[in-house]
């Protein structure tokens, strides 16, 4: 019986390894370009809570060469308004906007990026996270590769700021989509990364905005499966996100949104649970070291290709064992996210 289930273990190891070298050889990657001479880009950023963020990343956004750089205070509680406002004071292009309190039935930051797309001025609108750090040419090269589509995502490099137990869960979670289905699949599922997130504006009002998904928790998907020419692509040469510091956040952050990356289902959130359990932890714990070195050389390779740090790959074994909790957490109501409850 333990034979026939780590033949099984070995046979999604083979499609994850078959996917992953796919991926090596075909997955769209972003290059540094510089920013056109007449940039007609808004780059848009929801900030709530974000002043640590952002006095690392605002002055590169500011760098960009963009038309406008809009960050909207979303009801924060922190200093994130006076650091923006230091920050971006003397840019000719850069706007602070002070947050209305979301309607009822809207996300926080469907709210925000809806009143950030209202505001703008741009022909292309670019959403980003506060803890996204764009390196010099990103703007540039994301507008490339939107050269004949409605909408782009990309998926940053990952980093840890040297927490362990960040280390060994984020990497596992962000970086898995490279190693889990070859990039056309992707492509089809709309798979989307709301850290980096363009637009044409045209094409953004008429599939509906953030106004059209605003009680989803993955907005990022939700718009991208409605646009009919959408490009994924890796750009850890752009663009790299510090998105939890500490244990808690991981598990805060991850338990708010599996459930739905899981088709909101129970049982396929703890199924997912099981497999990356059986796949990556159980052949260490049951004498199968041949596995798990199948596994953790997988995701070693997963972190070379994405630019992460390499240790993460060997921490793969306590990835699943330190997501439990988060994956307990999807399943229970009530959830909450910088202070206020989900919809």
């Amino acid at each position: 019986m333990r034979g026939d289930f780590f033949f099984g273990v070995f046979l999604f190891l083979l499609l994850r390894w078959l996917a992953l070298l796919y991926n090596l050889l075909a997955f769209p990657r972003l290059s540094p370009k510089p920013t056109p001479p007449r940039p007609q880009a808004s780059l848009l950023v929801p900030a709530r809570n974000e002043a640590e963020n952002l006095r690392r990343t605002l002055p590169a956004l500011l760098r960009q060469g963009a038309l406008e750089v809009l960050v909207l205070d979303d009801g924060s509680e922190d200093a994130t308004a006076e650091v923006a406002a230091a920050l971006g004071g003397g840019h000719p292009g850069f706007r602070l906007l002070r947050g209305k309190p979301p309607p009822p039935g809207w996300t926080g930051k469907n709210w925000a990026c809806w009143q950030l797309a209202q505001a703008a001025r741009g022909e292309v609108l670019v959403f980003t996270d506060a803890d996204v750090l764009w390196h010099e040419g990103a703007l540039g090269g994301l507008l490339a590769a939107l050269e004949g589509r409605e909408a782009v995502s990309a998926l940053p490099r990952q980093e840890a700021g040297g927490n362990p137990l960040v280390l060994a869960t984020v990497p596992f979670v962000m970086g898995g989509l490279f190693s889990f289905l070859p990039h056309p699949w992707l492509l089809a599922l709309r798979v989307a990364n709301g850290q980096v997130l363009a637009f044409r504006r045209e094409a953004y009002f008429a599939l509906g905005g953030h106004e059209g998904v605003r009680g989803e928790v993955l907005e990022d998907v939700a718009l991208a499966l409605k646009a009919r020419h959408y490009g994924l692509f890796l750009g850890v040469e752009l663009f790299s996100a510090r998105m939890y510091r500490g244990y808690g956040e991981v598990v805060a952050g991850f338990g708010k949104n599996f459930l739905e990356i899981h088709l909101k289902n129970p049982a396929v959130l703890l199924g997912s649970w099981f497999y990356h359990l059986a796949l990556y932890t159980l052949p260490w714990a049951f004498g199968r070291p041949e596995l798990g070195l199948l596994g953790l050389l997988e995701r070693a390779l997963v972190q070379v290709a994405t630019k992460g740090e390499f240790l993460a790959g060997l921490l793969t074994p306590l990835a699943p064992l330190l997501l439990l909790p988060a994956y307990l957490r999807a399943l229970l109501p009530g959830k909450r996210w910088k202070g206020r409850a989900l919809p």
